[in-house]
């Protein structure tokens, strides 16, 4: 299990970037995609919080002494294989990690649409990831 105060920090660091993309997201799409400060905001805390997920998620499996697969995408599935959290968050979880590799690499390519989506929507898989690790922690 991974130590509790950096469990801690990284929780935190996740619900601050959700919170940051909740105060500035518009509903609609075509706002936001006309929004350049909210594009920024919005993008940033993604990656962060998305980052910070996947930091936790590689802590998690080494301090438990499990092999650390190579990919992000692999790495949440393990977390659900593991039964540490549930799979089908775990799935969720791993098609966005795709997300954080493209607004890293390939910042410029960005589909405003689709980000505005993921904004929308998935917010909430990254809450539940916090909670799920968070009762694991203290069972």
């Amino acid at each position: 299990m991974v130590d509790k105060t950096l469990l801690a920090a990284k929780v935190a660091a996740i619900r601050d970037a959700v919170q940051r993309i909740r105060a500035v997201l518009p509903l609609d799409r075509e706002t936001f995609i006309s929004d350049r400060t909210a594009r920024e905001i919005v993008t940033l805390n993604l990656f962060v919080a998305l980052q910070e997920c996947l930091s936790l998620a590689t802590h998690w499996l080494a301090d438990e002494g499990w092999d650390i697969p190579q990919s992000y995408r692999d790495v949440l599935r393990t977390l659900g294989e593991r039964e540490v959290i549930p799979r089908e968050l775990a799935a969720r979880l791993a098609s966005a990690s795709g997300l954080r590799n493209l607004i890293a690499h390939q910042y410029g390519v960005l589909d405003w649409a689709r980000i505005h989506q993921i904004a929308l929507t998935a917010l909430d898989d990254l809450l539940a990831f916090c909670e799920a690790l968070a009762r694991r922690a203290s069972s």
